[in-house]
């Protein structure tokens, strides 16, 4: 196979959660401008269309489906429907995720919950549902969990999450652990964990904080719209068919210095 063949996804279907804005938004335009299907889910119907308006204007074969992942009851119509529209889940990306800031010994009971539903339990009972249904009965597949940098250390200052870098850290050792039982499948998981980008979720902390956010990443800059692109690509293409239980930090290097 050609290096150029290896990255190519015609023909494949992913599932992007979170995907009608901000980085979930990027990926499946990456994803579809490489050939694949893709079927993004959120829970606001309005920018679901936007989104969908703006993938089919680049060429993008698009489907929506409006979600709540916050409900564990939520994850079974989702699979039915995207099953039913479009018949396998070759590629399957956790995007979606909340956070909650608040000192530690005051963070609520209602917060805690929020956060670990979303960021640990619904990756969990969505790539069950797609495994079960799709990519162990076909051998084939490609889970991306897309976790964080702040799932690779606790935070000082202005960053009080503790329940989003918890989950995190759930996450890269979810996508080890189901690499580890589904490598018997030939089904990859592995773990993006991005650093800081401009989204709805890190306004607030970078209206106020940003300068000092680059000014302690290596590369003096944040992430932006085109740079977990590249990354996601590699992950649901046949070029990175021998690397699973992984995780990739995209963020300038702010992780290592």
């Amino acid at each position: 196979m050609q290096v150029r063949e290896m990255f190519e996804l015609g023909g494949q279907t992913a599932l992007i959660t979170g995907g009608s804005r901000g980085l979930g938004l990027q990926m499946a335009e990456a994803l579809g401008e490489m050939g694949c299907r893709v079927v993004i889910t959120a829970r606001k119907a309005d920018e679901l269309a936007a989104a969908a308006q703006h993938l089919q204007a680049r060429g993008i074969e698009v489907t929506t489906i409006v979600s709540d992942l916050q409900r564990a009851e939520a994850v079974k119509p989702l699979v039915d429907e995207t099953l039913a529209a479009c018949g396998r889940i070759d590629i399957l990306v956790n995007n979606a995720g909340a956070t909650w800031g608040a000192p530690a010994e005051d963070y609520p009971d209602e917060a805690w919950h929020k956060v670990m539903n979303l960021n640990v339990n619904a990756p969990f009972f969505l790539a069950r549902e797609v495994g079960k249904r799709s990519m162990i009965p076909a051998q084939r597949g490609k889970i991306i969990n897309i976790a964080s940098v702040a799932g690779l250390k606790g935070s000082l200052g202005h960053m009080q999450a503790i329940a989003y870098n918890t989950s995190k850290a759930a996450a890269i050792n979810f996508t080890r652990a189901l690499a580890a039982e589904w490598g018997k499948y030939n089904i990859n998981v592995n773990a993006i964990c991005p650093g800081f980008f401009p989204s709805k979720m890190t306004a607030g902390l970078l209206d106020t904080a940003g300068q000092a956010v680059i000014d302690r990443t290596p590369l003096h800059r944040l992430g932006d719209e085109s740079d977990l692109k590249g990354a996601v690509v590699f992950l649901a293409s046949a070029a990175s068919r021998h690397v699973t239980g992984q995780h990739l930090a995209i963020d300038g290097g702010a992780s290592i210095a």
